[in-house]
């Protein structure tokens, strides 16, 4: 298959024939990747099972793994949600168009093919205007998990959809970087207490300055879990680099210290760093690369290509700065302890 590639630009838009062959695509049930404010998104028709089957394919994706149905306004919503919470509409009001996802009972007219055979569906309204533009142009929701190979960093920016999927699916739109670089934040609506499945860019505090009461799953799935994930990135080792990955917690000098020490233990090719702008320069052995600014807040914005950096320089083991404190910390870790299988190190003063 040879993709093809348009464009997205935030000031001219789409071209008009460029819109409609992504359009066209979707409507004859093939795939496309887009853009949206959280991470690149690989499209399909949300109401088809087979494009369903595509997308799970080019991905290599675990078919209990639910897609998310991407709408483009509110009023596409009851066609495939069953049952619609008062809770909801305070929290779509808030955060729709944005980088919110909610799960309520699915509608009949969605097959258990995007919902990975529960009777729940996921939804979001992303707020690029290129994803909204596509799915007004497709007629239909578009299930669209993320946009690379299963068990892969997300991508944040063509580019990466290039390294993953060139030649599996039918078109790539780039729209340049994303501007978010975290998926979005998942809440149950299904059950009595709003419940966080998946932590994002919209916190605990924000929820809740709008819903009230909202708790986080105590039971993320691990690996081992033989429930069906009711939400994308539960069970399944996501978002990891190909080499193995530990994470280092506690006070950030006594963080420092231990990675220095430890990246000795290898040669200088061999290891990678993940570390922040304010650390970069303490490290002194291995190949360090740096995720953001703790100061500026932009480390959830560069984690996804930071990993994807690593394995284009080849390293085997990769030594991570926790970013626990920061700002988004809860979303952060989450992609972080991920993407090291939970192989976290805690660390403290002696």
């Amino acid at each position: 298959m040879v993709t093809e590639y348009i464009c997205w630009d935030c000031e001219k838009g789409y071209r008009p024939q460029d819109l409609q062959r992504a359009a066209k695509i979707l409507k004859q049930h093939g795939l496309v990747a887009f853009p949206t404010e959280t991470v690149y998104g690989l499209g399909g028709s949300g109401l088809c099972p087979e494009a369903a089957k595509k997308i799970y394919e080019a991905k290599g994706r675990p078919s209990d793994n639910p897609l998310i149905l991407h709408i483009s306004k509110s009023e596409q919503l009851p066609m495939i949600a069953e049952r619609i919470p008062d809770v909801a509409y305070p929290l779509m009001k808030a955060f729709w168009p944005g980088p919110m996802t909610l799960i309520f009972h699915k509608n009949k007219c969605v097959p258990h093919e995007i919902t990975g055979g529960l009777e729940t569906v996921a939804v979001r309204m992303p707020s690029h205007e290129a994803a909204r533009m596509l799915i007004e142009a497709a007629g239909v929701p578009i299930a669209a998990p993320s946009a690379n190979t299963s068990g892969r960093p997300s991508p944040t920016t063509a580019a990466h959809v290039r390294e993953d999927l060139d030649g599996r699916i039918e078109m790539i739109i780039d729209g340049g970087a994303v501007n978010i670089g975290v998926e979005s934040t998942i809440v149950d609506l299904t059950e009595d207490i709003p419940t966080i499945l998946r932590p994002g860019h919209i916190t605990k505090d924000m929820l809740q300055q709008v819903a009230g009461e909202v708790r986080m799953d105590a039971g993320l799935l691990g690996t081992d879990s033989d429930r069906k994930p009711k939400a994308p990135g539960m069970k399944y080792r996501h978002y990891a680099p190909r080499a193995k990955m530990t994470v280092f917690d506690g006070e950030l000098d006594v963080v420092v210290k231990q990675i220095n020490d430890r990246a000795r233990e290898y040669p200088a090719a061999q290891v990678g760093i993940l570390a922040s702008e304010e650390t970069a320069d303490s490290y002194t052995h291995g190949q360090v690369v740096s995720v953001g600014s703790r100061n500026a807040g932009t480390i959830e914005q560069g984690l996804y290509s930071a990993l994807r950096l690593f394995d284009h320089k080849g390293v085997e083991v990769i030594l991570s700065e926790s970013f626990s404190q920061e700002d988004k910390g809860e979303a952060i870790m989450n992609r972080l302890m991920k993407a090291a299988g939970q192989h976290i190190i805690y660390l403290s003063r002696e």
